[in-house]
């Protein structure tokens, strides 16, 4: 009989779900998403009144939901939700794993404005459990997402948990400053819960760091906002730190009644807290037979013994087969807590990782932003430098003055490239470099390099031999630039480190598929070598061969760990055989594309002769916020015949273009009031055939669709040198000038 009651009740069961399956696939995924967010909104509300009984089944309603209709970004919102209920019972394990599970479903489908939360809510974990180091990590990631996604709202929850987790770690001046913060912006936007609270730490923070008038002010402000909102936690906190405070300044008859307080609401608190969980300890309880159907179990099996010994002995199978299983059940159950505990553990060093991941991300930002700031500073007086040095020597100095005018040009030059060799280092190691493939001549790019760099090797005595393999063609598809600054570096390091001496430059045919090719480049000279223990670090930052050669020889030691990076872009290999006193010999591989295309030389039409224009109806703006700067391109200018007005910011310089045709505007980009970006786009909005060029110091790779999207017609860098300057104003001008007489 008992067997065709479990046998009905299997069938009622399995039929119930296949009703519910039936019912829940017919439902509208719109209605569903509905009911979704109310089960939320319902355990929002009975969570602000402590009722985590109501709170936790109305989260497991949806969570069924949201699983049951692969709502993943609700999936995650409820698992977070429900490790907050989790964490106020001390349930740390089951709130660890529904917070993993919520930050890998919202790092999968990139929801970073919820991960934020989550991180907050892991913070909160570990700062309930004492570890608060950690706590702090996750309160910066989850602040970081905040602030990148514009929501600042959600900041002061996140800046009140590490203000409390410094101040478990007797941090209180960092502790003062958050909460400072904290009580701003829950003020601005109406959070009573986190101000009140924030109120009554600023009041135990004061009273630590001695304060004890600005701590009074301050818990009482917190404690009659709690009153007045019924926030009964928060303002049993207040009694205390108020009865603290008291006592430290001597007043203990208010300290007394302060605690008195507490102590009455604490035992208030407990009586709802016990019953809260008694609650939802009996919810989780229920028995498997009712009493008279266990009387009635009971009585049948009874009879059945004394009908049959055979009854009896199968019983006692049962029970010897239920013994046998509970202790299978046991070994699981001890296996599957180790496993738990495992999977927790990976799961915390996993986490550790993705924020030491994040934070060494925001570090390389910081890194990337200080060097693009670091940069604009030291290329503004670099400007003045190399722009005062230039027009000095041009204006007959003194014969001994010369070679000091000499030193401060060299000395200009040579701190400019090493700012750009730095620059470029970052844009490598942060994969902003990127490829820009054309047709070339590679025979005469190598030998262009080698003509370009043979008056320096000519300085040391030195002979350079150019080798170009018969088998291998002309003309590929390649970044020739990027060639280029590869073999500067490596031939000038060559001539760097010979002296009377032979390098060879040789270029092969390394292996051929179709019109692919593998090209080996060598140059190998017979210098001073590199020893064996120096040749492992050769390609890395700022590494030479020692400090006496730095000395000696000059240079960054960024040449190399450029070269590397450019060889990885380029998807090469790069070797380096040398043996010391006896030279160095690199040889790289980089692969190529053959075009049976011939290279078109290009037409340059620049000529220095600017006077050949028409310059009497030229007129040039010049806006520039740097007086010396000013002068230095007015006297550019006038040298070159040409008249040019000067203004000092952005909304000056739209006025000016308003009220005069000019032909030419030398646009500074970092100015008071409006940047150089803004003026142009005012600008454009009226007059779209202007030719306006950046003459900035910022990074150009950076910001180069900025300055498109801006409608700038091309970019002069600070420094610059005056024939790049000249040559882009030439072909500025000869385009206005279509009268112009052609140039041979």
């Amino acid at each position: 009989m008992s067997q065709l009651k479990l046998i009905i009740l299997s069938l009622l069961l399995a039929s119930s779900l296949l009703i519910y399956a039936q019912e829940a696939d017919n439902q509208d995924s719109e209605i569903l998403s509905m009911r979704i967010e109310n089960y939320i909104s319902q355990s929002n509300f009975d969570i602000e009144r402590n009722d985590y009984l109501n709170t936790k089944a109305n989260l497991q309603k949806a969570l069924d939901i949201a699983v049951s209709t692969k709502n993943q970004k609700s999936e995650a919102i409820i698992n977070t939700k429900l490790a907050q209920i989790q964490i106020a019972l001390g349930d740390y394990n089951n709130a660890l794993l529904s917070l993993t599970k919520a930050m890998n479903i919202q790092r999968d489908i990139s929801d970073y404005p919820n991960l934020a939360i989550t991180y907050n809510v892991k913070g909160t974990l570990h700062a309930s459990k004492d570890e608060h180091k950690t706590a702090l990590d996750y309160y910066n990631s989850s602040k970081t997402k905040f602030e990148e996604n514009d929501l600042e709202a959600l900041i002061p929850a996140v800046t009140l948990g590490e203000a409390k987790s410094h101040m478990a770690l007797e941090d209180y001046a960092k502790a003062k400053s958050l909460l400072e913060n904290t009580i701003v912006l829950s003020k601005k936007h109406n959070q009573k819960t986190i101000l009140s609270s924030a109120l009554v730490c600023m009041g135990k923070v004061n009273n630590k760091l001695g304060n004890h008038q600005q701590a009074l002010k301050s818990a009482r402000e917190g404690l009659a906002i709690a009153s007045k909102n019924n926030y009964d936690k928060i303002k049993n906190e207040a009694f205390l730190t108020l009865s603290n405070i008291y006592e430290s300044q001597g007043d203990f008859k208010a300290s007394n009644s302060f605690l008195r307080n507490h102590l009455e609401l604490s035992n208030e608190l407990a009586k709802q807290e016990n019953a809260t969980l008694a609650a939802l300890k009996g919810a989780e309880i229920s028995p498997a037979f009712s009493d008279a159907e266990y009387q009635d179990l009971k009585s049948q099996v009874e009879q059945q013994n004394a009908e049959n010994s055979l009854t009896r002995i199968v019983s006692i199978l049962s029970i010897a087969l239920i013994t046998i299983l509970s202790l299978l059940t046991l070994s699981l159950y001890k296996n599957n807590n180790i496993r738990l505990k495992t999977n927790n553990m990976l799961h915390k060093k996993n986490d550790e990782l993705v924020v030491a991941k994040e934070r060494a991300e925001l570090a390389s930002k910081t890194k990337a932003n200080f060097l693009s700031t670091v940069t604009h500073e030291l290329r503004t007086p670099l400007y003045a430098v190399t722009g005062l040095t230039n027009m000095l020597l041009d204006e007959d100095p003194k014969p001994e003055q010369i070679p000091h005018l000499k030193s401060l040009r060299f000395s200009g030059d040579y701190l400019l490239t090493f700012i750009n060799d730095i620059l470029q280092i970052n844009k490598i190691e942060a994969n902003k470099v990127e490829l820009d493939p054309e047709l070339f001549d590679l025979r005469a790019k190598v030998g262009n390099v080698i003509s370009a760099l043979n008056n320096s090797a000519l300085d040391n005595n030195i002979t350079i031999h150019y080798e170009y393999d018969k088998e291998l063609p002309d003309n590929f598809i390649g970044d020739n630039l990027k060639i280029s600054q590869i073999l500067i570096n490596l031939i000038g390091n060559a001539i760097k480190f010979t002296k009377d001496g032979d390098i060879w430059v040789r270029v092969s045919k390394l292996k051929q598929n179709g019109d692919n090719y593998s090209v080996k480049f060598e140059i190998e000279d017979n210098g001073i070598g590199i020893s064996k223990e120096k040749q492992e670090n050769m390609f890395e930052s700022f590494s030479q061969g020692s400090i006496q050669i730095n000395r000696k020889y000059g240079g960054t030691g960024l040449g190399l760990s450029i070269v590397k990076g450019l060889i990885d872009i380029l998807k090469g290999k790069i070797y380096l055989k040398s043996e010391l006193g006896k030279g160095s010999t690199f040889t790289f591989e980089i692969p190529l594309t053959y075009s049976p295309k011939a290279v078109q030389p290009k037409k340059d039409k620049y000529s220095k002769n600017i006077t050949r224009l028409d310059l009497s109806n030229i007129k040039i703006l010049v806006v520039e916020d740097n007086k010396i700067n000013q002068m230095i391109t007015k006297k550019i200018l006038n040298k070159m015949n040409l008249q040019c007005d000067v203004v000092d910011n952005g909304e000056e310089a739209v006025e000016k273009v308003k009220d005069n045709n000019y032909s030419v505007v030398l646009m500074d980009i970092h100015m008071p009031g409006i940047s150089g970006l803004e003026a142009t786009k005012i600008i454009r909005s009226f007059d779209k055939d202007l030719t306006i060029f950046a003459l900035t110091a910022v990074t150009l790779e950076d910001k180069m669709h900025e300055f498109d999207e801006a409608g700038f017609n091309d970019i002069i860098s600070k420094p610059f040198k005056q024939d790049d300057f000249e040559k882009k104003l030439y072909h500025a001008l000869t385009d206005n000038q279509s009268s112009a007489a052609p140039i041979e």
